[in-house]
């Protein structure tokens, strides 16, 4: 009877030994399941991080981006590196407003000037001026410079600045900007099409429309 009682009381005391070590074990084994989980949302917000990074980022905008070349002088990263005058001579839809800055004289000007705005025409919008007209001004410097200035301001604007901006040109005149998002119009007549193209010296807005000094 003694013997009996000893061995009852010897399991009771083993399985009272080996329930704490079977309950840590399942616990360790539901700690080893949850970290997977948890890495793997750490690993998911790392990777929206990059998504939401380049949505708010601060690089060139507009339709017609997709234009201009992908490497290159003439490209973003090109145009980054070289002075304004010299950015937009190697981009082929401002060749025209290169030609017009060359014949007014002012590729110094622009080039040697800090940290200015420049609303760049397209060929496109230089092509909407009936070409008589459009001779007459390049064949008259001072009227093609008092043009070609309006389209800079002495400092660099931000998209956000042309929300609802009003600002003076190099000219002396003043350009009102109005947008949000990737859509801005200058002057209520002219949009920008490509915007926020960085060059060494200038924030550049590719407009589709040459601006007439008010």
């Amino acid at each position: 009877m003694n013997s009996l009682k000893f061995r009852r009381t010897a399991i009771a005391a083993a399985a009272a030994a080996v329930l704490p070590f079977s309950l840590a074990a399942c616990s360790d084994s539901g700690e080893t399941k949850a970290a997977p989980a948890a890495a793997g949302d750490e690993a998911k917000t790392g990777e929206s991080s990059p998504m939401d990074d380049s949505m708010t980022g601060d690089g060139p905008f507009g339709a017609a981006c997709a234009g201009v070349p992908k490497e290159g002088a003439g490209s973003f990263d090109g145009m980054a590196k070289d002075p304004v005058a010299t950015a937009a001579s190697n981009n082929p839809a401002l060749s025209t407003l290169v030609a017009a800055v060359k014949q007014a004289g002012l590729v110094d000007t622009l080039n040697n000037a800090k940290d200015i705005t420049v609303f760049a025409p397209t060929n496109d919008a230089f092509a909407k001026i009936p070409k008589a007209d459009l001779d007459k001004v390049l064949a008259d410097k001072a009227t093609l410079t008092k043009i070609l200035t309006y389209h800079v301001v002495g400092q660099k604007l931000t998209p956000k600045q042309l929300e609802n901006g009003s600002f003076e040109t190099l000219q002396k005149g003043m350009v009102n900007t109005a947008g949000s998002g990737v859509s801005y119009k200058v002057n209520d007549t002219s949009n920008v099409v490509c915007g926020n193209v960085k060059t060494a010296n200038a924030n550049v807005y590719i407009v589709d429309t040459v601006l007439m000094p008010q």
